[in-house]
This record gives structure tokens, sequence and C-alpha cells, in this order.
């Protein structure tokens, strides 16, 4: 049996976890920035890093406590090196590399999408390959083959903005403050999307049938607004009073929107499913928490007779339980990285570094 601590800072969220043989959670602690980047509407990448700074130590050891010996009890260390922010990056690895130095155990540096793709290790069983994976996030929204045991090949990807992205500008155009995408959420649930036609058809791109675009969607959602005259929520409003006094055109709104998203990531996804035949799919990243997109999905695998397995809200967001399940999958083959493992703020799922 082998205990993982995974670090994870690739963004906004502080995260350390320690996770037994890369399925059971002993421990998964998170330190949040949003507070710190809502007035700004989005992540500043110089706060961002602060904050890492701030918060590293203390999630680390809060993460560790679950185990007897306390950091004693780790027996390597996963740490996110790309994607992400530069400077969010340099923060976990620099901790990582001097927590496995000064503890002798080997560090494993892992892919954040990838860890997004093994965010569904802890509910469920072994893979079946080819698979798909679908990882929709604020920074990300990429459709991959698997087809055997790290074996990535990325089919397709947005052209523009994320559908996160998307969510958290529109969002901020309705007043609803940052993040934008749970509180988009709940208001759909309660509009009618009919009454809110938005001017936008998912584009079906000739030589790149799995791609994505939303920046058109984003683009006639303002539009919408400005025709309509769709009046936002002033500022300062807390989530809970936004919530209250949200208008019907803001709900409509909010439903169309949300129908035009979901509608166009399971577009995609079907294509890819008729065409590669997988044996399994797998979602993840914080869309994924989306009540209408998770709905959307359950009907997929029922009309496609695949299974299509959904992480539960607790890992898909950014957290670092899915950096150890992924780093302990790496472990297992004998993978480990040297000291001279470096930030990769642009790295691709499928690129590595030399490992040891």
């Amino acid at each position: 049996m082998r205990v993982i601590l995974g670090i994870e800072t690739s963004c906004d969220e502080t995260a350390a976890a320690a996770v037994l043989d890369g399925r059971q959670a002993l421990s998964s602690i998170i330190a949040s920035q949003i507070a710190f980047h809502r007035a700004y509407g989005g992540v500043v990448p110089e706060i961002a890093s602060r904050q890492h700074l701030d918060a590293i130590a203390e999630v680390a050891e809060r993460a560790v406590a679950a185990l007897p010996g306390g950091f004693r009890g780790v027996d390597a260390v996963a740490v996110t090196y790309g994607p992400g922010l530069v400077g969010a990056l340099l923060v976990g690895l620099s901790y990582a590399k001097a927590l496995a130095l000064t503890l002798g155990v080997p560090l494993i540096g892992v892919h954040h999408i990838e860890g997004h793709v093994f965010s569904t290790a802890f509910e469920y069983g072994d893979w079946a390959y080819p698979a798909l994976a679908l990882i929709v996030s604020g920074g990300h929204t990429d459709l991959f083959r698997i087809a055997a045991p790290f074996a990535y090949e990325r089919l397709g990807h947005t052209r523009d903005d994320a559908a996160g992205e998307a969510y958290d500008k529109t969002a901020r155009r309705l007043g609803l403050g940052y993040p934008g995408g749970p509180i988009l959420d709940r208001l759909a649930q309660t509009g009618q999307a009919d009454r809110a036609p938005l001017t936008y058809r998912a584009p079906l791109i000739p030589d790149a049938p799995y791609d994505f675009s939303f920046s058109g969607l984003k683009t006639a959602a303002l539009r919408y607004i400005r025709e309509r005259e769709v009046k936002p929520l002033p500022e300062g409003l807390s989530r809970d009073e936004a919530l209250a006094q949200a208008s019907e055109d803001i709900r409509d709104l909010a439903a169309s929107f949300q129908q035009a998203v979901v509608g166009t990531l399971i577009g995609v996804l079907e294509r890819a499913i008729e065409a590669c035949c997988p044996r399994l799919v797998v979602t993840g990243g914080g869309v994924a928490c989306n009540s209408a997109l998770r709905q959307a999905l359950a009907a997929l695998s029922r009309r496609k007779g695949v299974e299509i397995r959904i992480p539960h809200p607790t890992y898909a967001t950014d957290n670092a339980a899915m950096i150890a399940a992924a780093g302990y999958a790496r472990l297992a083959r004998g993978e480990r990285h040297d000291w001279s493992l470096e930030p990769a703020p642009s790295l691709r799922l499928g690129d590595s570094p030399a490992h040891r």
C-alpha cells in the first residue's frame, strides 16, 4: 500500500490531499481564493501566487494530519507542473520538490488535465479501453481519445473561450459575480429558455468536427442583454441576495445560455462516441458539476449504451486528490521525476519531461 501526497496550485485553489493506492482519499484540503479574486471578476495571477505562498504549508500539514506518521507516512509526492499560471505552478512545485527531497521519496509531476481524467478514480472500478475523456472547466474544454493507459490523443479543443470562461463572462455582465457557473446553473433551473432565444448555432468545423467554440455564444448573450435591455443586478450583492433578486429576464437568459452550452458539449461528444466506439467515457472539470450537463450525460449514456463516468462534485473542480490518483498510476509504472522538473504553463497532455 502506498500513500501519495498530491499538491495542486495551477490556478486559484491551494490544495493538498493524501490518497491511498490511487483510490481512497484519506484527506482532501482546499484553500479557495475566490474571495480575493471576486472583486476583479476573475483570477489575478499575482494575487494567486501570493495566496498560494501563504497557504501551501498549512494546507499540506492539514492533509497529512490524517496519516498516523504525518509527513513520514507519505510514500511519494505528486504535484501539478502544468498547464496553469506560471507563478502559481512554481509555488506548488517548489514546495513539492523540497518536501520530496526532505522525506527521501519519489517526486511525480502530473499534468493538470490528466488529474481531471483521474477524478473519477474514487468512485468507479477499473478502466476499459479505448476510452474518451471530456474535460470542461474555466480554462479548458478538451476531448481526448485514450487508446491505452496514458496514450492520449486530443481529438478536439475550444477554438476560443472555454465553456466555464463563457459562463464567467456572461455572469459578470449580468452582475452575478465570480465565479459565474454555479449561480447561472441555479438561475437556469427557474427560467424558461424559449423566452430568451439566442441568435447562436454551435459551429461545426469541417476539418475539426470535435472542436468547440463558445465565443459566439458569449457574444450572442451579450447582444441579447443589450438589445433587450436586460438590467444587471447591482454590485456587491451576496450570492443568496443575487439568487433572490434576479429578474425573470435574467433567469430566462441563464436557461437559454445553459441549454446552448450543454447542447454544444453533448453534440460534439455524441459525434465522437459514434466515430470512436469507446468502451468508456470519463468527464471532469468544474463544469462537470453543472446540473444540466450531468443530466444530459446520463441521458446520452442510456441512449448510446456506453458507460459515462461523472465525478462527484468534490473531485470535479480543482483538487489535489485527483493529482495524487494520477501520480499513483504513474508511480506504479516506475515513473518519477528528478529535481530539474520545471513549471510548464502551456503543457499539452501527452507531453512529458524526462523522468528516471
